[in-house]
């Protein structure tokens, strides 16, 4: 069973093992994270924005075009930002390291 870390706006480390097939957004609400997920993964929205350690980006798939579109509506943006709703846990990723941004914008609430 794969690890997936997280590293939360206030500095510290949450650990987990995570089923194969999981999004990462799963894994947050599956462990009480402070990650939105507001459109509820389907990406329509931008508050599951993680940021992935430098170290594993080159290990994910790149993101399609609609997830660049929605990642350029998240707070904090940077190089390695992707939308934990596309990010599926597998074996490959075992050891995963990823941090929860400070802030999130929520454009669905209007």
């Amino acid at each position: 069973m794969p690890t997936v870390a997280f590293i939360l706006a206030d500095g510290s480390r949450r650990e987990f093992d995570v089923e194969d097939g999981k999004s990462l957004l799963d894994v947050a609400w599956d462990n009480k994270l402070d990650v939105e997920g507001a459109c509820g993964g389907v990406m329509a929205c931008s508050t599951c924005h993680v940021v992935v350690d430098p170290v594993w980006i080159g290990k994910l798939a790149d993101p399609s075009e609609e997830e660049e579109e929605m990642l350029d509506l998240a707070w904090g943006l940077i190089e390695t930002s992707r939308l934990g709703c596309q990010i599926t846990v597998s074996e490959a990723l075992d050891g995963l390291v990823v941090s929860l941004p400070s802030e999130t914008r929520n454009l669905l609430d209007g």
